[in-house]
């Protein structure tokens, strides 16, 4: 595990593995430790690449600030980015596709992005909590219920279905999501305030990937078609019979997307 200061001077951990092109891994709300929620996918990407698993601020070994903005979060991806000395490929997932996105434009270090189905809103599919549900959360907090923060986090907002849960809870990271259940809230509030305005990533060149659950939801499928649109070098690649947690229901097609993507040449 290595560190990196963040511009407000937060400490940031990573856990580096692997040898090759770096490539730096960004986890959504809910994600775990990284030396443990990559673990499905992580050996065979080592094969190809340097990994620099990020766990965000708030999380793991990583410090936090005395008041949360997604800026900060922002500026923690780029800082990492930036301490690796050489251009790097950046993967965001959910809430962390939308730190790999806006990062994109705090550095020039940024060889090729892959944001899997970034949680922003889009015109007439907005992100729509059920009525009460952050209510619903901070009471199961308050009383220490993280599994039943968790589970009602993965059902009612990552739109995961009971066997998925039962995937992710039986996992050797189900112990690392319960650490930082803390997070899910401040994260939800972030997202629904965050304003996707294309016009700022108009000079955003990096070749990008945009990918997609075949049988993710309506929001999911929407938000991919609106950042296709807005970013100048982007393709999307639909992973069928999948949705929002694919490196841990289908690995070897997650990997395989991944892979072909990274190695193609510039």
């Amino acid at each position: 595990m290595e560190k990196v200061t963040s511009q407000d001077g937060t400490s940031i951990a990573y856990y580096r593995s692997g040898t090759g092109m770096p490539l730096v891994l960004v986890p959504g709300t809910g994600g775990s430790n990284p030396a443990v929620g990559w673990t499905a996918v992580v050996p065979a990407l080592e094969k190809h690449f340097s990994i620099y698993s990020v766990d965000r601020r708030g999380r793991g070994e990583s410090g936090d600030g005395s008041t949360y903005a997604i800026e900060r979060e922002i500026e923690d991806i780029a800082a990492v980015v930036d301490s690796i000395g050489e251009p790097v490929n950046l993967l965001g997932h959910s809430f962390g596709g939308i730190c790999a996105l806006e990062a994109g434009l705090l550095t020039r270090n940024i060889r090729k992005l892959v944001l899997y189905e970034p949680s922003i809103s889009v015109p007439g599919v907005p992100i729509d909590y059920a009525e009460g549900l952050t209510d619903r959360l901070q009471a199961l907090l308050d009383v220490g219920d993280r599994e039943g923060v968790l589970t009602t986090f993965y059902n009612q907002v990552a739109g995961m279905s009971p066997h998925e849960i039962e995937q992710l809870s039986s996992s050797p990271a189900w112990s690392a999501r319960l650490a930082i259940t803390h997070t899910l809230l401040r994260e939800m509030q972030a997202e629904e305030r965050y304003n996707f305005d294309a016009q700022r990533f108009r000079d955003l060149h990096p070749p990008t990937l945009l990918l997609l659950g075949g049988d993710s939801s309506k929001y999911f499928k929407e938000a991919i078609e609106v950042l296709r649109a807005a970013l100048p070098n982007s393709r999307i690649a639909i992973m069928p019979g999948q949705q929002h947690i694919a490196m841990y229901t289908a690995p070897d097609l997650f990997v395989s997307e991944l892979v072909q993507f990274l190695l193609e040449p510039l």
